[in-house]
């Protein structure tokens, strides 16, 4: 099982920078976490991999600030609860999704929404 566990945390590292690829291009697709998922998976199988994510111009600081600090910026907020909250009235009003499906969908939009809002906004000093 040893000699998998670095292929598989490569693999999985790969796989979500191309999601985070995919996030830049495709609006409503989110791109920072697919990278955090990254980072985290090279951190343990391709230290240079991760460091390559971590200095990288435009997403570097936002991913060292989230590794060191915890923080999400007010944009970031401000977008995702946007999003969340578009995405939940389109599932209400749009598609024939079962109460029970957009019950457990408004849960944890809601769950996700407060974790966001929890997090710090800038490092603290």
């Amino acid at each position: 099982m040893k000699a998998l566990r670095r292929p598989l945390l490569v693999g999985t590292g790969w796989l979500c920078v191309g999601l985070g690829i995919i996030g830049i291009i495709m609006p409503l697709f989110p791109t920072t976490p697919f990278l955090l998922v990254a980072v985290w998976a090279f951190s343990r199988s391709s230290p240079e991999l991760a460091e390559k994510i971590r200095n990288h111009r435009l997403a570097g600081p936002y991913i060292r600030d989230w590794e060191q600090h915890g923080v999400i910026p007010p944009a970031a907020k401000f977008f995702a609860i946007v999003m969340m909250s578009a995405m939940f009235g389109y599932l209400m009003l749009a598609t024939p999704a079962p109460g029970w499906a957009i019950i457990s969908a408004g849960l944890v939009m809601a769950g996700v929404s407060a974790f966001v809002l929890s997090r710090p906004s800038r490092p603290r000093l």
